[in-house]
């Protein structure tokens, strides 16, 4: 009975069809007449084939949702640039002048905030704190900058080889139990002992332990997502070890690798406080936070002179906590699992 349904419907279709040929005189056209060739442009298959989806363009919507981090983020920056842009606006004072009163010749010493031009007050020898404590900011950006930068150049580069090229993996295990056995604060106080404390031999010191530990740290994301179908057919078809590293492995890490990179800057900063802190940091001829907050440290009992240690933690403080809470919004905006097409 069905089949016989299917014939009849079969049937009445090609009869209308027929009809409508007789109609509009079809079966009476030239060959070349029935049909008009559409062409085809290579672009416009493409262009119906292909997404509009942009990864960093979904990661900067996702980031954008976030009203909090955006606020954050644009005081922080506002604080960095200020930091760096200070000594050159009018009306600074050299951060390691000891002021003299013009009256009575004496020298300043702890003047309160607010009092003879002293915006956040003097030290005990005169030293405008204003000053003082924004040159401390931009040493001790400057050290956290320059760590985060190599260990961020130096260990991804030895995290991707140490997870994806298997011969490499028994020398860099062995640095790293090397490395691992020695505390950073040993490492820091040999190389402050060893050399003349300096920017340079902090950056040094602190970047000798970083490296091998964000070197390690994507080696095990690299290990999650090296034999997964995707790079295992990209090996097979000969893909060069440098394309599937740059672009099926590292598009996967941008979220962790932003998220351990903004945790450098603040261990960075940490660091120098604490080796300053034990006497070993920069010389107090080059204002740090760490300098700041050791001299803050000694008057901190007297009550009118704990502004000296108030304002410098207050700025520390900002931006360390800053950097976390901004480096943990951006690397749940950039995990691809979060955005939405």
């Amino acid at each position: 009975m069905l089949s016989f349904l299917k014939r009849e419907k079969s049937k009445q279709l090609e009869d209308k069809l027929n009809d409508a040929q007789r109609r509009t005189g079809w079966e009476d056209l030239p060959e070349d007449e029935l049909f008009t060739p559409a062409g085809f442009r290579s672009e416009d298959a493409e262009a119906t084939a292909s997404s509009n989806y942009s990864y960093w363009g979904s990661t900067f919507r996702a980031f954008l949702k976030n009203k909090a981090a955006v606020a954050l983020l644009i005081a922080l920056a506002a604080v960095v640039a200020f930091a760096f842009l200070q000594p050159y606006l009018p009306g600074q004072a050299d951060p390691n002048l000891c002021a003299v009163d013009p009256v009575t010749g004496i020298q300043y010493r702890n003047i309160a905030p607010g009092q003879d031009g002293f915006v956040w007050g003097s030290n005990s020898i005169g030293q405008d704190l204003w000053a003082r404590i924004w040159a401390g900011a931009r040493t001790s950006l400057t050290i956290a900058f320059f760590v985060a930068l190599i260990e961020a150049v130096v260990g991804i580069t030895a995290g991707v080889l140490w997870g994806y090229v298997r011969g490499l993996d028994f020398v860099f295990t062995e640095l790293y139990n090397i490395f691992d056995n020695i505390p950073t604060a040993i490492v820091l106080i040999l190389i402050s002992y060893v050399a003349t404390p300096s920017i340079w031999t902090m950056i040094l010191g602190m970047s000798i332990k970083g490296w091998i530990e964000m070197a390690r740290f994507i080696r095990n994301q690299i290990l999650i997502i090296r034999d997964r179908d995707y790079n295992v057919a990209s090996r097979c078809i000969g893909t060069p070890t440098v394309r599937i590293v740059f672009r099926n492995l590292l598009p996967y890490l941008v979220s962790v690798i932003m998220l351990r990179m903004a945790l450098t800057i603040p261990e960075a900063i940490g660091n120098e406080v604490f080796i300053t802190y034990i006497g070993l940091g920069l010389s107090v001829e080059t204002p740090s936070l760490g300098n700041l907050v050791n001299d803050g440290r000694k008057v901190m009992m007297q009550a009118g002179l704990r502004y000296q240690l108030l304002y410098p933690t207050l700025i520390l403080s900002f931006v360390t906590i800053a950097f976390y809470l901004i480096g943990n919004s951006f690397s749940d905006a950039a995990d691809p699992k979060n955005h939405l097409q």
